[in-house]
């Protein structure tokens, strides 16, 4: 059988809002076939709190926010919030027909999940994507992403590790994730509301406790590009993958990605809609 061919996209670090119109963008065009199947790493600049479509912006302490220098914007996916800092952030969009994808949300992001699985296997982790049995889920009723995992979200030791979402639309279908290299997975207590110091307290070791990164399930820090070509080389082995790398953003996507930036994902009209 001939090898699949997906694009891939390693992407120089920028802001939260321009990060979101071009994972849109990418989106938009692989629905109509103007780009192949594409994967994408990328980085964040300045550290960015992303919400959850409909998480309320209320939950967001926009004052300690801005007093730290962080941005803010609201995923076209669903979730809690997540603090982009020293992390890879990994985007899949194919095509809804793809074979990865027609089946429901939570077994396409068991099948994703293997080879996230396997680039952190083969970084040295001992990784776990399994289905929750144990209503954790339900539960998660905190604002922040990695206080719990969903199905299939990878964790190590009981602790979550990536943080992932997921949506159809446009006939396509995007999946993003978050993977902590290193730092305070904690910091993000920083920059939500809660009554008083001692709720933020008890809060951030909540976080603690259910949360990690790579370099604390691993003692060292993986360099973001290492993290990311190992996780390349790991869709292309579970997928049976070829990578075409000469393919940049198109000049149509990185138009659509700079409206939807200032349009959408830069404006308060989408960040406090909800």
């Amino acid at each position: 059988m001939t090898q699949a061919i997906w694009r891939l996209l390693f992407s120089a670090p920028t802001d939260g809002p321009m990060n979101m119109a071009i994972d849109q963008a990418i989106m938009e065009a692989v629905a109509v076939d103007r780009v192949p199947p594409t994967l994408r790493f990328y980085a964040w600049d300045p550290p960015c709190l992303s919400l959850g479509y409909t998480q309320p912006v209320s939950e967001v302490d926009r004052s300690r926010l801005a007093a730290r220098g962080w941005d803010l914007v609201r995923r076209m996916t669903g979730g809690r919030a997540i603090l982009h800092t020293d992390e890879l952030t990994y985007s899949v969009a194919l095509k809804a027909d793809n074979p990865i994808v027609t089946a429901d949300v939570v077994e396409s992001y068991r099948r994703l999940s293997r080879a996230l699985v396997v680039g952190l296997q083969r970084l040295g982790a001992d990784p776990q994507a399994d289905k929750l049995t144990d209503g954790r889920q339900a539960h998660n009723a905190g604002p922040v992403c990695f206080e719990a995992p969903s199905h299939y979200e990878i964790t190590i030791d009981g602790k979550k590790l990536v943080g992932s979402a997921q949506v159809r639309k446009f006939g396509a279908v995007l999946q993003h994730g978050s993977l902590p290299l290193s730092g305070d997975i904690t910091r993000i207590c920083d920059a939500l509301v809660y009554a008083d110091d001692r709720q933020r307290e008890i809060v951030r070791e909540r976080v603690r406790r259910r949360a990690t990164t790579l370099e604390d399930a691993l003692h060292t820090i993986i360099p973001w590009d290492q993290a990311a070509q190992v996780l390349a080389d790991s869709f292309a082995e579970t997928f049976d993958l070829a990578f075409d790398t000469s393919i940049g953003l198109t000049p149509g996507e990185l138009a659509r990605a700079a409206t939807l930036r200032e349009e959408q994902y830069a404006s308060d009209s989408w960040n406090a809609r909800f």
